[in-house]
């Protein structure tokens, strides 16, 4: 079993995304799983260009000369594929999407209508890990989420796999607190995200029962918004 993640925040190693990974890959590999963590802050990943010369004109290779090729060998043996991303705008970062537009190397141009009467390209060669997300937003309402979780269905569906969790921290910006009382609950969290990983290496999917213990928040949300106001007011002072 090997999980492949690849963290598309621009904060890299030291972002609150790669908290959350770390916890989820630290559990996998207790269950036995290779791991390997691929940040798009450290690559050259460069945008689609839409000239399709990877279909028609090179097959299977892209005319652009980046560090893709490199994460294309890194993703190939991966059961699990894990794309990790904050929440930017209601969406995920330009840099996973630019990794995930250059994905369209992996396919087949041809059409088919698959069992729900919608048109879709061929099967991508082979290449379909099962899909796990995992994100983190500012907010405290998990409906911040619903676009990426969407989002994520629909690339389950063209890759021709299928999503084995979808991980989500509301109010991430606590994932690294230093506050007494909120370590505690942080860490008792990333204990149900080493579970996770656990369970994905063990039987490639995250329970409903451990996807339920994901979704409490840490603390009230008047009580987090009113921290989050208090911080941004004292930085917007200091000024």
């Amino acid at each position: 079993m090997r999980l492949v993640a690849v963290n598309g925040s621009p904060k890299g190693r030291e972002s609150n995304t790669q908290v959350m990974v770390s916890a989820l890959l630290k559990g996998a590999r207790e269950a036995g799983a290779e791991t390997d963590t691929i940040f798009l802050a450290e690559k050259e990943v460069d945008h689609c260009k839409g000239c399709l010369c990877c279909w028609l004109k090179t097959p299977g290779q892209c005319v652009i000369q980046d560090d893709m090729n490199e994460l294309l060998a890194r993703c190939k043996e991966a059961d699990i594929l894990v794309l990790a991303t904050p929440l930017y705008f209601d969406n995920v970062t330009s840099r996973l999407k630019s990794f995930m537009d250059r994905m369209i190397v992996k396919g087949d141009p041809h059409f088919q209508k698959d069992e729900n009467g919608e048109c879709r390209h061929l099967k991508m060669n082979a290449y379909s890990p099962k899909l796990v997300l995992v994100s983190n937003c500012g907010f405290s309402e998990r409906s911040h989420f619903q676009v990426i979780s969407h989002w994520i269905r629909r690339v389950a569906l063209n890759m021709k796999t299928e999503v084995a969790g979808e991980l989500f921290a509301a109010q991430g910006s606590l994932l690294k607190t230093q506050v007494p009382e909120n370590v505690s609950i942080v860490k008792q969290y990333l204990q149900h995200l080493e579970t996770a990983g656990r369970e994905l290496a063990l039987g490639q999917k995250v329970s409903e029962e451990t996807q339920r213990l994901l979704e409490r928040n840490f603390i009230p949300d008047e009580m987090y918004i009113q921290n989050a106001n208090s911080f941004f007011d004292s930085a917007l002072a200091s000024r």
